[in-house]
């Protein structure tokens, strides 16, 4: 989640979310016509061209058509409530799809102590609807993922402490029933730190009858280094937590060039490595709930890129007249238009077909679920195909 959550700070227009990988890289088209789909809620038609590429097409969504029987899975939907008012509305009409829901976050001071959120209307309406409200804490301040105060409660017993306390209390309080453990841009040579602080902190958690859980960065080995993936112990984690949540999505990011936010090749990479050293069933497979609108040309370090939601990208589609392309290798749709003052724009997003693709994966690697990041873009036929491809657990 590190890219959205910083760039939230910049601007909540211009932010995205998701932790992914910090090498981008650029697509090619050759289109060729595909299949035409409605717009739900509007009565023109969008033509969807597929892109020409050596990779095999993705056929038109058939739910009577799947990779395998439906069987049942967690979703779990990461929701920011920055408002009481608009936290309760995001939930509205997803809850009910979700086994969990997360609240990121509460954010962990150098001294083990918590930032509250205000979560209490969430909550309440999250309990009505069945789903488990789970807790999410980071090392997040000022901005971005601290690498100091992960360090910090990594090795000062006194705040570690506190802060094992200090969850635990807020998760009996406020009702949680799960926790999410998301530190980020940790120092590499932490590792083994974090490794001992999850080996403090998850048995207790548990223990007090709680379900836990980490999120880890998009890796493809565990040589994979540097500050966003190098402390990631994928092997570790799974020997220690309940499940853990891959953050496979912002390969295609607000600060970076045009390209889909979860390519299929480049998720199957990470989940390769995962169920080598995870057991399948304790691995959940992140998927966005977004997209972007980019201002072309793109410049490196120039206007980022604005975040738009499925419903709205084909609703924009629609409006300007274009067609929607669909990448057959990347399995994402995309489309280009010129905005009123004559500027081209890309937008990449997800629509019905490329879930389609991802649910497929889920299937495939017999994975525990799929967690969505984030809450409150509409994208109304994700529900409706989620529900028919697999049995959501309510626990």
């Amino acid at each position: 989640m590190r890219k959205f959550v910083i760039l939230l700070c910049l601007s909540l227009a211009l932010s995205g979310c998701g932790n992914g990988n910090d090498k981008k890289q650029g697509a090619s088209y050759d289109q060729q016509q595909g299949t035409t789909t409605q717009n739900e809620g509007d009565s023109s038609l969008i033509r969807i061209q597929h892109s020409q590429s050596p990779a095999k097409r993705i056929q038109k969504v058939n739910p009577d058509q799947t990779t395998s029987d439906k069987r049942p899975i967690n979703s779990i939907g990461f929701l920011e409530p920055i408002t009481p008012q608009q936290s309760v509305s995001d939930l509205k009409g997803v809850s009910q799809h979700l086994s969990y829901v997360a609240f990121f976050s509460y954010r962990v001071n150098a001294d083990g102590s918590l930032v509250p959120i205000e979560d209490s209307e969430a909550l309440a309406a999250v309990k009505k609807s069945g789903a488990i409200p789970m807790m999410v804490i980071t090392n997040f301040t000022e901005g971005n993922f601290s690498p100091d105060i992960a360090h910090r409660i990594f090795t000062d017993k006194t705040a570690s402490k506190s802060l094992i306390n200090g969850v635990i209390q807020t998760m009996k309080a406020k009702g949680y029933k799960a926790l999410n453990i998301d530190f980020e841009h940790i120092r590499e040579k932490d590792r083994e730190l974090y490794n001992g602080f999850l080996e403090t902190i998850l048995p207790q958690v548990r223990k007090a009858g709680f379900t836990v859980s980490t999120a880890l960065a998009p890796k493809t080995s565990d040589e994979q280094r540097g500050p966003w993936h190098g402390a990631h112990d994928y092997k570790r984690h799974g020997e220690l937590a309940d499940f853990v949540i891959l953050m496979t999505y912002e390969w295609g990011w607000s600060g970076g060039p045009p390209m889909a936010v979860s390519p299929i090749p480049q998720v199957r990479k990470v989940l390769d490595y995962a169920v080598s050293v995870i057991p399948r069933n304790k691995i959940v497979m992140g998927a966005p709930l977004y997209g972007y609108d980019w201002t072309l040309p793109y410049k490196k370090g120039g206007k980022f890129a604005k975040r738009i939601a499925p419903a709205e990208a084909a609703d924009l589609a629609a409006k300007e007249g274009v067609e929607i392309q669909y990448d057959n290798e990347a399995q994402a749709p995309w489309f280009r238009y010129t905005d009123d003052q004559n500027k081209t724009h890309e937008v990449w997003f997800e629509n019905e077909q490329s879930m389609q693709a991802k649910f497929n994966l889920v299937k495939e690697y017999g994975l525990n679920g799929v967690a969505y990041w984030v809450l409150g873009e509409p994208f109304p036929q994700n529900w409706t195909l989620l529900e028919e491809e697999f049995i959501i657990q309510r626990h």
